[in-house]
């Protein structure tokens, strides 16, 4: 039976809040893990389906992992070398990050994997990563249209190559340096515009020479890894859904606990107070490598803006949350340069152009973005209605946020995958005074 949110129209979020572990540090925690020498042992951990789909394929890979248990994890590495075949198919679930990645890192292996996925990542894109990886000698094919399965044979060997990228991607980058571990020379990327650098800094942690310089980034294959130990911050694109409530409904006053704020990563905050939002960042510090802060966000008369195209890469996964803030802003908000949203777990401009319509506030979607103009200046700019989340997490919280400024409920269907990356969200919403409850449906 599927799942949905009913959503009371109105209200305002209070208190102190800690949203789930990061699930961009949690999937490479335990690919890194795995591939050291030693124990690496993990706090904060993300318990969401994506995550456990990745801790998953390496148990099939032969890797010993105790937990999740109140977010600890222990990976018991085999070392760069010490993977063997899985008995069959490895699935990723929906967990895009995790297939890209892994087809870095099983390129460089001397073993034929499948990687197959759920019927949403079954439609996503693997070509621009099976590309750059078959100019470093993989032996790696898709299906006719570039989409799962993902069928990689042994190479008989990688040799590094120098990629300027043409579209900023994370998952790319971080797949072409996991097979640069197993390949012959340097290996390098050069980014057209920054994107996250979790893959970098804890490759870096767990001991490996990473070399930047600007937007390139290298190393050097055959570099063993060695074990560590991780504390995961809060997932900024999870605590997003809060800054935004808060941000939008009148008298709201929240504390985020120790929320990640990777340079990579903070767009939304950036876009969030260009468009006049109260966010307060206290108590930075520096935890295992990535710095986290609290933050405190109150409720605030939002703008419209033209969104920096320089920030849209570092909010990508925030831009579902964002068309939320942007709806009850006063005045015009433009967004462009963000086409990546088309090829997410859902088209997410389309998703959303459809979830705001719906609500009663239509907006236009463009080729690489959208175009809104935001009812700031009314109380409660969304009439309430039925949404249709198409199985994405982050379009489902998203219109559930949104319904504190409606005049009437918000129902959203399809939110099974909502646990995939923020497990405990209705009650966690609940319990900051979002009208939420999950429900049943026909």
């Amino acid at each position: 039976m599927a799942i949905g949110f009913d959503v009371a129209g109105g209200g305002r979020l209070v208190g102190r809040l800690r949203v789930p572990g990061d699930k961009s540090i949690s999937h490479r925690a335990i690919m890194l893990g795995a591939l050291a020498e030693g124990t690496t042992r993990v706090s904060g951990f993300l318990e969401g389906a994506d995550a456990i789909s990745t801790m998953n394929v390496f148990r099939a890979l032969g890797v010993a992992i105790e937990g999740p248990h109140e977010g600890r994890v222990a990976v018991h590495g085999v070392g760069l070398h010490g993977l063997r075949a899985a008995a069959g198919p490895l699935d990723c679930g929906n967990a895009g990050t995790a297939m890209r990645l892994l087809m870095g890192l099983l390129a460089g292996q001397r073993f034929g994997s499948v990687l197959i996925g759920d019927e949403s990542l079954s439609r996503r894109p693997m070509r621009r990563v099976a590309e750059p990886l078959s100019r470093m000698g993989a032996r790696i094919a898709t299906s006719p249209s570039g989409t799962p399965p993902v069928r990689i044979e042994p190479s008989g060997g990688l040799r590094g190559i120098d990629y300027p990228m043409t579209v900023a991607s994370a998952q790319v980058k971080s797949a072409i340096l996991l097979a640069g571990l197993y390949a012959e020379g340097e290996t390098a990327v050069t980014e057209p515009a920054p994107t996250r650098d979790h893959t970098e800094r804890m490759l870096a942690g767990f001991g490996v020479s990473v070399l930047r310089d600007g937007a390139r980034v290298a190393l050097r294959g055959g570099q063993a890894l060695r074990a560590t130990s991780l504390d995961v911050p809060a997932d900024i694109s999870s605590a997003a859904f809060f800054l935004v409530g808060a941000s939008i409904a009148p008298g709201s006053d929240v504390v985020l606990e120790h929320v990640g704020m990777n340079p990579t990563r903070t767009g939304i905050i950036d876009i969030l107070r260009l468009m006049g939002a109260d966010i307060a960042v206290l108590d930075p510090r520096e935890v295992g490598g990535e710095p986290v802060a609290d933050l405190r966000v109150r409720g605030a008369a939002l703008r419209g803006i033209e969104v920096p195209p320089a920030l849209v890469p570092l909010a990508i996964d925030e831009f579902p949350a964002l068309f939320v803030a942007a709806a009850c802003a006063q005045g015009r908000t433009v967004v462009t340069g963000a086409e990546e949203l088309r090829v997410k777990e859902s088209d997410r401009i389309a998703a959303m152009a459809d979830g705001l319509a719906a609500v009663g506030l239509p907006v236009q979607p463009t080729a690489d973005g959208m175009i809104v103009e935001g009812r700031g200046g009314e109380a409660l700019p969304f009439a309430g209605g039925t949404v249709e989340s198409l199985g994405d997490h982050r379009i489902a919280m998203a219109m559930a946020i949104a319904a504190l400024r409606s005049r009437a409920p918000i129902r959203v269907r399809d939110t099974g995958n909502v646990a995939t990356s923020f497990p405990g969200f209705t009650a966690l919403a609940a319990a900051a005074g979002l009208g939420i409850a999950q429900v049943d449906l026909a």
